[in-house]
């Protein structure tokens, strides 16, 4: 039986994680501080797997509380962040502390305790403005945002105390994720869970822009078994990797594609674009494929469908 550390582990893709590994047999810390994550997303895992989890309620600017947490780990998924890229060019100083003073702090507690690897999870946001498509992580990082900075900044330590430290640290590049648990009410909620949710609430979504800007939408399913395969994969220390399904949509088709799904007819309002907003979003996954055998296994519409359904029955209003 393993044991794991998941930081962030209350939140949307750490809860999803979280689940997967205990139904797996591990033993799973999780250490949040709540500020996004919530803790209902844990209630029924607390339940089921009584003996496997633990939940350490803090933050991972705290050294010393990191440093505990690290005790006995054997693998680390580091989720934690302050995820949000309007919210980082509002407060930049909070999102360089947590992502990048932070992410640190989790690296050197886990090179500490002897961890045998530590999975980052980074961000297609690091590409940036680059207008080729697909993104290939030999591109060079062009961050537009402070949120999209701290990640590159996470992916170069990273690779550094691999380097170093001789610690296996292995970053992945979220392509817009999507799934149940998913906030719909934050200011910062990401796009499907806010229409979804307004949809199912009969209110028109908004879209910043013309709505022609294009995504890799990639349900959390995919992203979970990523972080498993990276944390198992030979010979991957301090590489990054894309996770994506390699294909995308405009926020336009998005639209139309859950109006399918939810049996619904709302046309999107339109609204100035967002700072730091990227126009087009594809990824290049023949790397992870290669590397660590993924393979995204829920299509986009499978994952529209699912994660519709879920709202309609759990989520909230």
């Amino acid at each position: 039986m393993k044991t794991c550390l998941v930081t962030g582990g209350a939140g949307f893709i750490g809860s999803n994680l979280t689940e997967r590994l205990l139904e797996r047999g591990d033993r799973v810390k999780v250490l949040d501080n709540f500020s996004s994550g919530k803790r209902a997303n844990l209630d029924g895992l607390s339940e089921r797997f009584p003996e496997q989890l633990q939940i350490l309620d803090g933050d991972i600017r705290d050294f010393a509380l990191v440093t505990a947490a690290m005790d006995g780990v054997d693998y680390v998924f580091h989720q934690a962040a302050v995820p949000s890229v309007p919210r980082s060019i509002r407060d930049p100083l909070t999102s360089n502390n947590v992502n990048i003073q932070g992410t640190l702090q989790v690296f050197l507690a886990a090179r500490d305790a002897g961890a045998c690897r530590v999975v980052f999870a980074s961000s297609s946001s690091v590409y940036g403005e680059s207008p080729t498509l697909p993104k290939r992580e030999d591109f060079t990082p062009l961050p537009i945002s402070p949120y999209a900075l701290t990640k590159w900044v996470g992916e170069e330590y990273a690779r550094l105390v691999h380097k170093i430290y001789d610690l296996e640290v292995v970053s992945l590049r979220y392509f817009n994720v999507f799934g149940p648990r998913q906030d719909p009410k934050s200011e910062y909620a990401a796009v499907i869970p806010r229409f979804i949710d307004k949809l199912l609430t009969g209110t028109s979504p908004t879209i910043f822009g013309d709505g022609e800007q294009s995504r890799d939408f990639t349900f959390v399913d995919n992203v979970v078994e990523a972080n498993l395969r990276a944390a198992d994969a030979p010979c991957v220390g301090g590489q990054v990797f894309n996770v994506a399904c390699g294909e995308r949509y405009t926020l336009n088709e998005l639209v139309m594609k859950l109006n399918q799904v939810l049996g619904t007819s709302l046309a999107a309002t339109h609204a100035a674009p967002r700072d730091g907003d990227i126009k087009h979003s594809l990824a290049d996954i023949t790397s992870a494929k290669a590397r660590l055998c993924y393979s995204p296994s829920v299509g986009f519409m499978e994952g529209l469908a699912r994660t519709a359904k879920w709202f309609a029955e759990y989520g909230p209003r």
